[in-house]
């Protein structure tokens, strides 16, 4: 019996002892094709020497200080790379251990940015329905995934939700992405008050609704809102970003650029727990020249260890090039998706951009009603794929919280034709298997 509480107690564990690439072996020596990163991080596979060899070498010149003592060569290294690569006015870098913690600061952040700009009664935060921002406290009340939500609820602070950008259920037929896009920013100025301080949203919705990008023109939209009211954008790309969508900032596509963007996942790549907000040098400058300092910190902050592996990981995807393919290997994932699933009887929507794609199921395609919650669609797809040597991300709650089923793929970005082949067809074998113990109505 192990002595790991593990999130799922009744549930038996493969155990894996290494990684190959795209895959993943347990200890029977069976492998696995990982189509999700674990959950979105492994953009680079599971054995990528650059990085090893960057993280093994700082750990034998440094491992650990404490950022209330020192700074070190690594993290100002990996905070001017992003700096470089970030659009102005983003130029400072906050870092984290992961995307919760990075998720925390960010709040903190704009709390104490209105603060020290003269507006205390700014406190309020809004965001979207179906979203999610991460499980610690702050994080858990700023997202609208009811599900994770709900245990909680005494103990979060009051934020405000308003609608997703999920033209799928919420675009009626015959209206425009502009019409949709203009109604969802009414919603959100309807929201707005001067006792708010930020508008939280991911770029593209990750695990929540699975890989949803936003209707053409919808962020520019929301940019105005905000701008308007005095709030700021925070933008979640902890799983979207680091090059998954196809560009290093999924908000490069969008239009737009927020006052503050936060990241992880794939900034490490999951060879050291990282994560960051990158903010403006207008938020950075107010509070220097108010309080003088970010009333903030983690014992992990800036690990030595962490930062190397994260700066060998950005120079995997910009000196390589390897976020400029995954625009094409993006392409060759949707092509196969729905040449496997377009005119699949229970599959109602493929959606997503990059190498961060969705297949969202649904026992009727023609009403878009979704499955019975009882029947946990999601979970036997699951458990199907890695029967097949397939690890995917199904999530449940698609709708609300409680309805819906949909399975998020987000491959490595040294994925190949002939894996993604593969996973297409371990995939459609997967859902073919779910499907067929589950009884119709």
């Amino acid at each position: 019996m192990s002595n790991v509480f593990h999130r799922a107690p009744k549930h038996a564990y493969p155990v894996a002892v290494r990684g190959d690439g795209a895959y993943l072996i347990d200890a029977a020596g069976k492998r696995y094709l990982d189509a999700s990163g674990g959950a979105a991080v492994s953009c680079l596979g599971h054995s990528d020497r650059a990085v090893t060899d960057a993280i093994r070498a700082q750990l034998e010149r440094l491992a650990y200080v404490h950022s209330s003592f020192f700074t070190t060569e690594p993290m100002e290294a990996l905070a001017c790379a992003l700096a470089r690569s970030a659009p102005k006015p983003l130029d400072k870098v906050y870092f984290t251990s992961g995307g919760s913690e990075a998720t925390e600061a960010a709040l903190k952040m704009a709390r104490q940015f209105f603060i020290d700009k003269g507006e205390p009664q700014r406190t309020r935060i809004i965001a979207r329905r179906q979203s999610y921002h991460g499980n610690t406290l702050g994080a858990l009340a700023t997202g609208g995934n009811a599900f994770r939500r709900k245990p909680y609820e005494p103990l979060l602070i009051e934020a405000t939700h308003v609608s997703p950008c999920y033209p799928y259920r919420e675009q009626p037929a015959g209206e425009s992405d502009e019409a949709y896009a203009g109604r969802l920013a009414d919603e959100l100025d309807r929201a707005m008050s001067a006792e708010v301080m930020a508008f939280v949203a991911e770029t593209v919705v990750g695990a929540t609704l699975g890989s949803a990008p936003a209707v053409p023109g919808y962020f520019r939209k929301i940019k105005e809102v905000c701008e308007r009211h005095g709030a700021l954008l925070i933008l979640d790309e902890v799983m979207c970003g680091m090059g998954r969508c196809g560009t290093l900032w999924a908000f490069e596509q969008e239009g737009v650029v927020p006052d503050m963007v936060t990241i992880a996942k794939g900034l490490g790549a999951g060879y050291q727990p990282i994560g960051a907000v990158v903010l403006g040098a207008h938020i950075y400058h107010t509070i220097v020249g108010g309080s003088g300092a970010f009333q903030h910190g983690t014992t992990y902050h800036g690990h030595a260890a962490a930062c190397a592996g994260a700066l060998a990981v950005h120079q995997r995807l910009t000196r390589d090039e390897l976020v400029h393919g995954v625009r094409a290997k993006g392409q060759l994932l949707e092509k196969a998706l729905r040449a496997a699933f377009a005119d699949h009887l229970n599959v109602g929507d493929i959606r997503g951009r990059g190498l961060f794609w969705t297949i969202e199921l649904v026992e009727d395609r023609k009403t878009r009603r979704a499955f019975d919650p009882a029947l946990r669609l999601h979970a036997r797809v699951k458990q199907e794929a890695l029967d097949a040597g397939l690890l995917c991300y199904p999530m449940g709650g698609t709708l609300d919280g409680k309805r819906g089923d949909h399975v998020l793929l987000a491959p490595p970005f040294i994925v190949d034709e002939a894996q993604i082949a593969e996973l297409v067809e371990k995939l459609e074998k997967a859902v073919r298997l779910a499907l067929a113990g589950v009884s119709p109505r």
